[in-house]
C-alpha cells in the first residue's frame, strides 16, 4: 500500500475505506433519533449525536474492526481517517476507540502522540480528552517513560489547556507506578489557572495518587495551600481516609 505524507508530518498508509465505510452503515443502522437530542445537550456538543449509548457502541466497534485487521500505518491512517471525517460525535469516539483496540496494543508508543495530540487539541473537550490521556498517553508513559517525560512537561506549561489536562491528568490509571516527581512538575505551573477543569484536573489527579501515597499528597497540599484553589484542595483530600485505610491494611 502507497504511503504519503499526512498533516502531521508522518508517512502513513491510505486509510481503510471499507472499514470506515461499514463501520458508519453499522452505526447508523443503529441510530437512536430519540436520544440524540439529550445526548447531544447532556455533552453541550456542536457535532449531532447519532443516539447511541456506549457498550452497543463498542460492541458495533469490536466487531467491525475485526473484519478488517490492519498494519502499523493503515491502522493509525484509518484512526485518523475516522476522526477528521466525522459528522457525529460517535464517530470520533470509534476512532478513538479504534485507537486502542486490543489487537493493536503494540502499536502503543510515543509513535502515536502526533496523533494523540491531533485528537486532544481538535477535541478539546472532557469525553474525547480524557480517555486518550488516561487510556492512551498514561499507558504509553509507562512503558516509554524516558521519551514521554519530557513530552508531558512540555504539554503542562503549553498555551492549549487540554494538553495542560492530559499532562496532569496522564497518570490517572498508573496506581502504585505514579511518578510524582513528574506529576508535581505538571500541577505547579497551572495552580494559578482558574479554568474549571484544570482546576478539577489537579484534584483529580492528587486525590488518586492519594489511595495509594496519602503522606505525599496531603503534604504537598499543605505546602501549596495558599495557590492551591478550593475545588483542587477538596478533591485531593477526598482520597486521604482511603489512603490511610489501605495502607493500614497492607493493600
Amino acid at each position: 500500500m502507497a504511503e504519503t505524507a499526512n498533516g502531521l508530518g508522518i508517512a502513513v498508509s491510505k486509510s481503510n475505506d471499507e472499514l470506515i465505510e461499514d463501520l458508519k452503515h453499522e452505526l447508523r443502522r443503529r441510530a437512536d433519533p430519540e436520544r440524540a437530542p439529550a445526548m447531544q445537550k447532556y455533552m453541550k456538543s456542536t457535532m449531532p449525536y447519532l443516539g447511541i449509548m456506549s457498550t452497543p457502541l463498542r460492541e458495533i466497534c469490536g466487531s467491525v474492526f475485526l473484519r478488517f485487521p490492519l498494519e502499523l500505518n493503515a491502522y493509525r491512517a484509518t484512526s485518523l481517517s475516522l476522526w477528521r471525517g466525522a459528522s457525529f460525535r460517535e464517530e470520533r469516539y470509534a476512532a478513538i476507540q479504534l485507537s486502542g483496540f486490543k489487537a493493536y496494543r503494540s502499536f502503543q508508543t510515543p509513535t502515536l502522540i502526533p496523533m494523540y495530540e491531533e485528537m486532544i487539541v481538535a477535541g478539546a473537550w472532557w469525553d474525547y480528552v480524557d480517555t486518550i490521556a488516561i487510556d492512551r498517553i498514561g499507558p504509553i508513559l509507562r512503558t516509554h517513560r524516558a521519551e514521554m517525560t519530557p513530552i508531558l512537561r512540555s504539554w503542562s506549561t503549553d498555551g492549549d489547556m487540554w494538553k495542560r489536562r492530559t499532562a496532569i491528568i496522564a497518570q490517572v490509571g498508573l496506581k502504585d507506578k505514579v511518578d510524582f516527581d513528574l506529576l508535581v512538575p505538571a500541577i505547579v505551573p497551572n495552580l494559578a489557572d482558574r479554568e474549571f477543569f484544570i482546576r478539577k484536573a489537579i484534584g483529580w489527579a492528587l486525590r488518586q495518587d492519594a489511595k495509594r501515597f496519602p503522606e505525599r499528597v496531603e503534604m504537598f497540599v499543605r505546602q501549596n495551600e495558599d495557590r492551591l484553589s478550593g475545588l483542587s484542595r477538596r478533591e485531593a483530600l477526598k482520597g486521604i481516609g482511603y489512603g490511610r485505610a489501605s495502607q493500614a491494611a497492607g493493600t
